[in-house]
């Protein structure tokens, strides 16, 4: 792996107008690949811990918080999305040399970003008691389902910082700050959930404070890196005074929202999939869960490519660059593609060890490593959905590929599991799954084949 120094020399080519050779392209993904992927990995590893420690508490205690985990997963989603409408700006402003603006918006997603992640701590408590009911949730579960709900809800405005400073890090090619950061709040996940789970023996309310004190510990520093330190964005460079200004939230409004109407579409169809896998049983609810779980360490590599293209191809978009836009776009896709069905080969043959990790429930470890081995035959496919739709949001491109996933998540995957659940159990519902990421992979590389998601580019270039 080559160096920082380096890596930040080759951006600025891009930013310059300067060639690359194909040498120079495929390192430069690497190096802004490797460090977001351990921060991926790590940041699963943080729930992969959690259910682990969780997990030798018994299935009732796992099923409570399987129950709302999809929902946990759509209101991270949610500010997620806030803080790339952003961000997507501020690696346009950066790719065209102007970090004076970058940094104006900055400002505003501070503003906004807090303030919203605020309302839905809100919201969250408000109806953390009823929840569990909904989603059908019995009362042996629904009371500690509840109390992790409500804890994870007053975490919101951390997890939106910390993905805020993340995405600004990223966007202005900074890496491994927030990888390191990431790693470091993984180590505080295990700390803390051994003292209030072991120690403290609060069960799955440990398990929450557990991740709600990791959250807190770690974005302290990251904030500190991206307002203070980064040499781009810090915001102490600025010279002169903030002014509101509209357009920059507007534009944030216009990326984010079809990615959050998308992303809570999506986690409602999570949670309809829930739904279905409930009235299955605990057993079912459980070995849901922690494949799930175990799945996501697999294809979280492949979201770090997917960050490496929002950078590469939000820099490139910025600076007008059209043919080496298109260029990072197709090389990020193939290799994130490489890296996830080695990583589907590994879920194959590590399954049972994986859930095994996770339970030492037999039943729930011969069902979960069951539905792992369905789905591994996607993951190459998932890799396709995952880096086109970053390369397609890099580019501003947010309202088409938006669609596609919708589409396909509930005319695919609910439809066919649905049916496939009635005969066939959990094992339908993973089949209709690892069927629809084939399908939205495949619709995916059409779209980027096409080049519709660069005519902004071409209009400006």
């Amino acid at each position: 792996m080559f160096s920082s120094k380096k890596s930040d020399t080759l951006l600025a080519k891009i930013r310059n107008g300067a060639q690359l050779t194909g040498r120079e392209k495929l390192e430069l993904i690497v190096e802004l690949s490797i460090p977001s992927m351990l921060a991926q990995i790590t940041t699963v590893m943080m729930f992969f811990i959690d259910a682990a420690m969780v997990g030798h508490l018994g299935a009732a205690a796992s099923a409570s918080i399987g129950l709302v985990e999809t929902t946990t997963w759509l209101m991270g989603s949610i500010l997620s999305a806030v803080s790339l409408g952003f961000s997507v700006q501020v690696a346009h402003f950066i790719g065209a040399n102007d970090f004076t603006r970058a940094r104006q918006v900055f400002r505003h997603a501070l503003v906004c970003g807090v303030a919203f992640s605020v309302l839905m701590a809100l919201v969250g408590a408000s109806i953390h008691q009823s929840l569990p009911y909904w989603l059908g949730g019995k009362d042996d579960i629904a009371p500690m389902s509840s109390g992790y709900f409500l804890i994870f809800s007053l975490t919101l405005p951390a997890v939106l910082l910390f993905h805020l400073m993340s995405a600004m890090l990223k966007s202005a090619g900074e890496m491994r700050v927030p990888s390191l950061l990431s790693i470091m709040m993984c180590g505080l996940d295990v700390a803390f959930n051994y003292l209030f789970i072991y120690v403290l023996k609060l069960g799955v309310v440990g398990a929450a404070l557990g991740t709600m004190s990791a959250y807190f510990f770690t974005v302290i520093p990251m904030a500190w890196q991206a307002i203070c330190k980064n040499k781009i964005i810090a915001l102490r460079l600025d010279r002169t005074p903030f002014v509101w200004m509209g357009s920059y939230v507007r534009n944030a409004v216009k990326i984010s929202f079809p990615v959050a109407v998308q992303n809570i579409l999506m986690g409602s169809a999570q949670v309809v999939s829930t739904l279905i896998v409930a009235l299955l049983g605990n057993v079912a609810i459980a070995a849901n869960s922690f494949a799930i779980t175990a799945e996501s360490l697999c294809y979280m590599p492949g979201y770090g490519v997917g960050d490496a293209a929002t950078t590469l191809v939000g820099q490139t978009y910025g600076a007008g660059r059209s043919d080496l836009c298109k260029n990072f776009a197709h090389l990020t896709i193939g290799v994130g593609m490489l890296v996830m069905a080695f990583m589907g080969v590994v879920m194959f043959v590590f399954a049972p060890e994986m859930i095994g990790f996770l339970s030492p429930v037999e039943e729930i470890r011969l069902l979960g490593a069951m539905v792992l081995r369905i789905e591994a035959f996607a993951e190459p496919f998932f890799a396709a959905a995952i880096v086109s739709y970053a390369v397609c949001v890099a580019s501003g491109d947010t309202l088409k590929p938006a669609a596609m996933s919708l589409f396909s998540m509930w005319c695919v995957r609910l439809t066919l599991a649905y049916v496939l659940a009635q005969s066939y159990g959990l094992r339908g519902v993973w089949v209709a799954m690892a069927t629809e990421l084939t399908f939205r992979g495949t619709i995916f590389l059409l779209r980027i084949r096409r080049g519709s998601w660069l005519k902004g580019i071409k209009a400006k270039a």
